[in-house]
């Protein structure tokens, strides 16, 4: 090949291949078997990149490009090119300060990512793979530590800059985890803990009290996107754990609830934790056994704020976007997919999750339906989720950490055609 400059074949086909000037097409090329992934009809996975540590969200720029934070003491970002057309990336770089990492975000010519205590952006060109320059500090000294220290961020629409930051225990106990230690009343671990704040995004060296507390009582919400074209800002949360270990409810019981809520999360929302959590059986929030609740009790939670829907019990949500449709068709054009990390706190039930979903919308709110979009072939537990974008050709890019993996989803047929000659 003479030329590496690429152009954009038309139509579908556009999506998935593209040109050289002398005329050769590349398309992705879909993994024997998926790569260990389960897919639905249709369907078939790129291997973007593996052993890559433990990557967790994940942003595609316009032109095809990955940038993904990557947790751990090195941490940073590292981007991936693919220079061939195959969907691999044949070309990587890595750059950012380490401790932690998780959220990352792209906009207004800035490339933004977080560690577990502050976020940070680099000056950012369309087409560039690595900055030339330094990190500048956006906010610092966010509170970490505890049971939840990772930081999503979303870009909002004007200047906002949402960041999540969790709870640092299970349920504000007097002993964290401990046997039937009562809760915290109040809980003054709200002032700075299990909500959503939003800071500015282009104003740089903010501290924690420059933030601005848009909603409370979520006790974590690592999955969260802006709805496209909106100002609607969802989430979906981890519930507590142990009301088996901690209080004696039946395994069953404890297995599957609370609930995995998804919300829609606005000015001055309350969602109720630590004082509620969501009962998947009685569709209700309830009062929690540290706070005087018996499993069925409503008490203060009449007046808080409901989920849009709730997914089983201790899955662990990581991550959320928004389908687009363009590459997968209608039936992906309205609704989220979100990433399962997996469970822990199921025993004696098996665990359960580790994978990503769809669950459909009609309008602004889901239909309180969900199927399995992806899981692992080796087991139930080969795959443990840890982001999810929708690139701009409408494919989706999944991020696994225990798995050290980037793949990429597309339409199976559409890529069969693009690789025709």
């Amino acid at each position: 090949m003479t030329d590496t400059r690429w152009i954009l074949v038309p139509f579908l086909l556009g999506a998935l291949a593209v040109r050289s000037s002398d005329g050769v097409v590349a398309a992705p090329t879909c993994a024997p078997r998926n790569d260990g992934l389960t897919l639905p009809a249709g369907f078939c996975a790129v291997v973007v990149g593996k052993h890559l540590g433990a990557v967790r969200h994940l942003v595609v720029a316009p032109n095809g490009d990955v940038f993904v934070n990557v947790e751990g003491p090195i941490g940073g970002v590292l981007a991936l090119r693919d220079t061939t057309g195959d969907g691999v990336a044949d070309l990587t770089r890595r750059f950012g300060r380490g401790g932690g990492g998780t959220g990352i975000a792209l906009g207004d010519g800035y490339l933004y990512y977080s560690t577990d205590d502050a976020v940070f952006r680099y000056a950012w060109k369309s087409g560039q793979l690595e900055p030339s320059g330094a990190p500048e500090s956006i906010v610092r000294g966010l509170p970490g530590g505890g049971d939840h220290y990772s930081k999503t961020i979303i870009l909002g629409p004007g200047d906002a800059l949402y960041v999540n930051i969790g709870s640092a225990t299970n349920s504000c106990q007097e002993r964290n985890r401990r046997d039937r230690s009562p809760g915290k009343d109040p809980c003054t671990e709200l002032d700075a803990r299990a909500g959503v704040w939003r800071f500015s995004a282009s104003r740089p060296d903010q501290s924690f009290r420059d933030g601005h507390r848009v909603a409370t009582g979520l006790r974590n919400t690592v999955a969260l996107a802006l709805a496209p074209g909106s100002d609607a800002l969802y989430g979906v949360v981890h519930g507590r754990d142990q009301l088996t270990q901690n209080w004696g409810f039946t395994p069953q019981k404890g297995a599957e609830n609370p609930g995995e809520e998804l919300v829609r999360i606005e000015e001055g929302d309350n969602f109720g934790w630590p004082y509620c959590y969501y009962d998947v059986d009685l569709k209700r929030l309830v009062l929690a056994p540290e706070y005087g609740g018996d499993g069925k009790e409503t008490g203060r939670c009449a007046k808080l704020k409901e989920p849009l829907m709730a997914f089983p019990g201790h899955w662990a949500p990581l991550a959320l976007a928004f389908g687009s449709g363009e590459q997968f068709g209608r039936a992906y054009a309205h609704g989220v997919f979100v990433a399962f990390h997996g469970s822990w706190n199921r025993s004696p039930l098996p665990l359960a999750g580790y994978r990503v979903v769809w669950a459909p919308f009609e309008g602004d709110h889901p239909t309180g339906e969900f199927s399995t979009f992806l899981v692992g072939s080796g087991g139930s537990t080969s795959i443990r989720p840890s982001g999810v974008a929708v690139g701009p050709d409408g494919s989706l890019y999944v991020a696994a950490d225990f798995n050290g993996t980037i793949w990429r989803i597309v339409n199976a047929s559409a890529a069969k055609a693009a690789a025709q000659p």
